[in-house]
């Protein structure tokens, strides 16, 4: 396997586990229904971005697509992404555990999950900043990379999901245990990392506008 592929995949794999384990909404309603109505309930919830993602994922690189021939667009869009990964690390590093709601919902587990991560900005800002220039970098080598980080993206971020609804319904002190607190401020890190990485990209990109 090419290098760059595996770094496509490293990297799909850092990012879906980070947005699999840091608290936001998504992962809040995974708990809630894991409490109030069982695991599977909750693992219904986890696998939602898997339906509502797609025509994010579309929308948002053919809008990048239609600006990739603007050098000082894509510069942009890199200091977007490298702020909008660098949030995510300062949240993960200060984020308390979820708190879920205490109301049942007992039906339409997924129905929930699609709606509720189409109506939460995090993940076209995500596509837009992170996700989607690094599909198109990384096809300018063919397809192995992009369908690596996607693969890497979507398995780690589903995986995370569902092991914190299992362990949830297993013990409810996992949460606020010394595990995720760890767990969580590693992800912290290595989201600085990435977001350095993209703030390179833009300065980059930047001098290479000028004459």
């Amino acid at each position: 396997m090419p290098e760059t592929a595996l770094a496509s995949l490293a990297t799909g794999c850092v990012l879906g586990l980070s947005a699999g384990a840091a608290p936001g909404p998504l992962l809040t309603l995974v708990i809630t229904e894991t409490l109030t109505c069982g695991p599977r309930a909750g693992m219904r919830i986890a696998v939602a971005p898997l339906f509502s993602d797609p025509p994010i994922i579309l929308a948002v690189t053919l809008l990048l697509a239609e600006l990739a021939r603007f050098s000082w667009a894509l510069a942009l869009i890199s200091l977007l992404g490298c702020a909008v990964v660098l949030q995510l690390s300062w949240q993960t590093w200060n984020a308390q555990p979820p708190v879920p709601g205490t109301t049942p919902q007992r039906n339409f587990s997924l129905r929930k999950g699609v709606i509720t991560n189409l109506l939460n900005p995090h993940p076209y800002l995500f596509w837009l900043g992170v996700g989607s220039p690094m599909l198109m970098r990384g096809w300018k080598d063919g397809p192995q990379g992009p369908l690596l980080f996607l693969a890497g993206f979507y398995v780690s971020m589903v995986t995370a999901k569902i092991i914190i609804a299992l362990l949830t319904a297993r013990s409810r002190t996992f949460l606020r245990g010394r595990a995720y607190v760890l767990l969580l401020k590693g992800l912290a890190l290595a989201l600085a990392f990435f977001g350095l990485l993209l703030l390179r990209d833009a300065w980059n990109l930047f001098f290479s506008t000028l004459p």
